[in-house]
């Protein structure tokens, strides 16, 4: 599989935070908005978020700061949030249902048109107002017209069958959510995401402060 190197990828991975908050400070009336008090917000220093919003193009006024609207349309466009995506998503479990009802993926512009599961008990259920699919006719719903991105919610034991189909209905973005490297074209873009990966740093963080403060675990 290929990598697709993206630079500057901390400070991506900060952008629906500042949108996050941005889009509050909007709803509360705030017209303009300091790097001060973003950067106090999200615990970092303001040099850190001045160097972020620079990625994006966007200046600022010395003394006022930013208009928060053309703040939130700049991160947007940055992002490529500024424009619809759709996705199908295969593995209606747990993991799964909760991304169908995470409410925010409609402010970044990600629609879901299919999702597939192989339990025929779930063929046909509503989750999230979401029909639940065979996932042996994704190449029958997919290949017309594949979505932007395929999300993989499966076991790792299956993940790989699963993303070969996906490529093979003409889907060239992956999401997978197993615990598993895909091996896959290099002209498919994956980006892997291993849950269990944020609750291993916070269970160094726990370690290495309770060695600072003397508490043993």
């Amino acid at each position: 599989m290929g990598k697709h190197k993206v630079l500057n990828t901390p400070a991506i991975r900060r952008m629906p935070t500042y949108l996050h908050k941005l889009m509050l400070m909007q709803a509360a009336g705030e017209r303009f908005v300091s790097t001060s008090k973003l950067a106090d917000y999200m615990g970092l220093d303001p040099i850190i978020v001045r160097k972020d919003f620079e990625l994006t193009g966007i200046q600022g006024t010395p003394g006022v700061g930013f208009k928060t609207v053309e703040l939130i349309a700049s991160l947007r466009r940055f992002v490529g949030w500024d424009e619809r995506t759709t996705a199908c998503l295969v593995g209606a479990g747990s993991l799964g249902s909760a991304l169908l009802g995470y409410e925010e993926f409609a402010e970044y512009g990600l629609r879901f048109t299919y999702v597939f599961d192989a339990d025929s008990r779930k063929h046909g259920m509503l989750i999230h107002a979401h029909e639940v699919l065979d996932v042996r006719k994704m190449r029958e719903y997919l290949t017309p017209a594949p979505p932007d991105i395929g999300i993989i919610c499966v076991p790792s034991s299956t993940a790989q069958m699963v993303a070969d189909e996906l490529v093979q209905c003409g889907v060239k973005a992956i999401w997978n959510f197993a615990n598993v490297c895909l091996q896959l074209p290099h002209d498919v873009i994956v980006q892997r995401e291993v849950i269990a990966g944020g609750f291993a740093l916070l269970s160094m963080k726990r370690r290495s402060h309770g060695a600072e403060t003397g508490q043993d675990d």
